[in-house]
């Protein structure tokens, strides 16, 4: 009897740490090499032509294990970063308040004929919203549960449902402008200034929702229309029986304590862009409002003390995977920069991405962080492993290292369909929309959000985005 083959993807890890060993590996095969640096408006960057081989260091099985601990050290403000914001959100979010929002902007839906017409940019736009802040990405499946039976009930079908959350926060985290766990910690590897370049970034991120919100609304009016074109239209018909817009509580309000939470979070993001505009914030200021921001939304939502310091935990702990990839990532600059490898790689992919204009070779950039993103798709992650070396390579390519992170932010797109990333393939579970259906579904804006990144990578050239 024939079997079906499925392709299985390793893990997070297995694939940084096998990227680990091939690394130490190469430490035995590539000759050392060394470029000269200097200083230029503060950061250390490489100077081009100044290339020479050196006497290589080969990494032995003693010193391969050793690295993840050297890279937590490097990291351990990034990852301290980490655990404090994803702690202090999840005390956010355990209060109720923003699942709360989204259930009274539903319900409205049904009550207002202007919030029919708004209801699916205003929902895509809040949860972009939310990727583009504070990184929200697998916040995003609790929503499913909610939205997708509550699309199908309106006239629209799941893959409307979830398309909302799941669209619009992987456009938002790959258009971030403040997310501290792709840009922020992209910047402070590449040694700019925490949340720079934000008038363009916002830009970006306006352009990127705006397609999404098209393309999503678009095709909610037609399946409004005619159910039939829709790619689950039999998988929906069972579920017809199962929803009901009677089930939906339509007296369900925002409480005086969910308001003061939303209100705090909001003053909170507003705190955010003027301590990093006006007074240089970096991680340790961001990290301290932020928990000043979840104690505040613990207190006022009603938690008692051991409430709000178990949701924190909880909240730092679920991103403890996040925290060994970036110490992991990070063990593969230590790995090759102690080989004296890691100048001998950027000599020799300098060709590939150099090109007669910048544009060009921010354009490879972003070709090369989309097929990454397919194995590696934790954006602090990807941050970590990628920037140490993209960083350096743009200033010996003339692209501006503000532009290497769009090129690596953009590369994030791919989320939207990539069947490794865990939080897709979870929310269209959670849906009951098989993988196969959306990914044909998805496909035409895929390739329209490819080429607007060609194009939003055009603008920072002419403008001198540094």
């Amino acid at each position: 009897m024939k079997k079906n083959f499925k392709l299985k993807v390793p893990n997070t890890y297995l694939l940084i740490f096998s990227l680990l060993v091939l690394i130490a590996i190469l430490t035995w095969i590539i000759p050392g090499g060394k470029y000269e640096r200097t200083i230029v408006n503060g950061r250390e960057v490489v100077v081009p032509g100044s290339f020479k081989l050196t006497e290589s260091n080969p990494q032995d099985l003693f010193d391969l294990f050793i690295a993840p601990l050297k890279g937590f050290k490097e990291a351990a403000l990034i990852i301290g970063f980490i655990l404090f914001v994803g702690g202090a959100f999840n005390v956010l979010t355990s209060t109720g308040a923003i699942d709360s929002f989204i259930k009274r902007l539903l319900i409205l839906h049904n009550r207002s004929r202007l919030m029919k017409s708004v209801f699916i940019p205003l929902l895509v736009f809040l949860f972009s919203f939310g990727g583009a802040t504070f990184g929200m990405n697998e916040e995003i499946i609790p929503f499913v549960l909610i939205i997708v039976p509550i699309s199908i009930a309106l006239g629209y079908d799941s893959i409307v449902g979830v398309a909302i959350p799941l669209i619009g926060a992987h456009i938002g985290f790959a258009s971030a402008y403040l997310n501290p766990f792709n840009v922020g910690i992209a910047q402070g590897i590449a040694e700019l200034p925490l949340f720079s370049g934000l008038g363009y970034r916002v830009f970006c991120w306006i352009i990127s929702t705006t397609i999404a919100v098209v393309f999503i609304t678009y095709y909610a009016k037609r399946v409004y229309k005619n159910p039939k074109i829709s790619p689950v239209y039999d998988i929906d018909q069972e579920r017809h029986s199962e929803i009901s817009l009677k089930e939906i509580d339509f007296n369900h309000q925002l409480t005086l304590r969910h308001k003061l939470v939303l209100l705090i979070f909001s003053l909170s993001l507003i705190g955010l862009i003027i301590g990093v505009i006006k007074f240089q914030w970096f991680i340790e200021e961001i990290s301290a409002l932020f928990v000043i921001m979840g104690i505040l939304a613990g207190i006022v939502g009603g938690m008692k003390s051991d409430e709000i310091i178990k949701s924190f935990i909880n909240g730092a702990k679920d991103l403890v995977g996040t925290a060994i990839i970036v110490a992991l990532a990070r063990a593969t600059l230590v790995i090759s920069r102690d080989g004296q490898i890691i100048d001998t790689i950027l000599y020799g992919l300098t060709p590939f991405v150099e090109s007669s204009s910048p544009i060009f070779s921010a354009q490879k950039m972003f070709i090369i962080q989309s097929i990454i993103n397919f194995f590696v798709h934790s954006g602090s992650g990807q941050a970590a492993l990628t920037m140490p070396i993209m960083a350096p390579l743009a200033d010996l390519t003339g692209v501006s290292r503000q532009t290497a992170i769009l090129a690596f932010q953009f590369g994030e797109y791919t989320n939207i369909i990539i069947p490794t990333s865990a939080v897709t393939m979870g929310a269209l579970t959670m849906a009951k929309v098989p993988w196969e259906r959306w990914a044909k579904w998805v496909l035409p804006l895929m390739i329209i959000l490819f080429l607007l990144g060609f194009i939003l990578l055009i603008p920072p050239f002419l403008i001198n985005y540094h």
